[in-house]
C-alpha cells in the first residue's frame, strides 16, 4: 500500500477524468431488430428519464449516479490537498464512507439491464466504453479513500 501512496496525484487526477467521461460516453449499446440501436450516455439516461415524465426516477438517478460520485470526489481530493493531509473533516469522515457504499451500484444496474435484455430477447446489448470509465472511476476513487484512510493510521 505504501508503493500506491506515491501515485496518489495521478489517481486524484484519474478519478475525476474517468468519471467525467463515464457521465457522456455511452453506457450501453441496445440493438433492436438488427436495423436500430440505441447508445446512450449515463447523463442521457436522466435527460430522457425527466422529459419522459419520470422525473422521481430521474432525480435518484441524477442524485445516485452523478452528484454522490462528485461529492465523493470532491471530498477525497479537498482531504488529500489539505495542510497536514489528515482526515479531520466532518465530511471526509461521516460522508465519504456512505457515499463510498453505494459506489459501485450503478455498474451492477448496467449488468442487470444488459442480462434483462439479453434473456427477453428483445434487444440485444452490450456494454460501452463509458461504463468502463464509470467503473475506473469508482474503484480509483475507493482506492483513494483507502490510501487516505491508512495514511491517518488505524481508526
Amino acid at each position: 500500500m505504501r508503493r500506491l501512496v506515491g501515485i496518489r496525484p495521478v489517481l486524484l487526477a484519474a478519478a475525476p477524468f474517468f468519471l467525467a467521461l463515464g457521465l457522456v460516453l455511452p453506457l450501453i449499446r441496445f440493438e433492436k431488430l438488427y436495423f436500430f440501436d440505441e447508445t446512450p450516455s449515463l447523463v442521457e439516461i436522466v435527460a430522457l428519464l425527466w422529459s419522459g415524465g419520470d422525473i422521481p426516477l430521474a432525480l435518484i438517478v441524477g442524485i445516485v449516479s452523478i452528484v454522490l460520485p462528485i461529492l465523493k470526489i470532491i471530498g477525497i481530493a479537498a482531504e488529500a490537498t489539505a495542510a497536514g493531509g489528515g482526515t479531520g473533516s466532518w465530511f471526509y469522515r461521516h460522508a465519504v464512507p456512505y457515499l463510498s457504499k453505494w459506489s459501485m451500484m450503478d455498474v451492477l444496474l448496467v449488468a442487470i439491464v444488459v442480462a434483462a435484455a439479453k434473456t427477453t430477447g428483445l434487444a440485444d446489448a452490450f456494454t460501452q466504453p463509458g461504463l468502463w470509465c464509470y467503473a475506473a472511476s469508482t474503484i480509483i476513487s475507493g482506492l483513494l479513500h483507502s490510501l487516505q484512510g491508512n495514511a491517518s493510521g488505524p481508526k
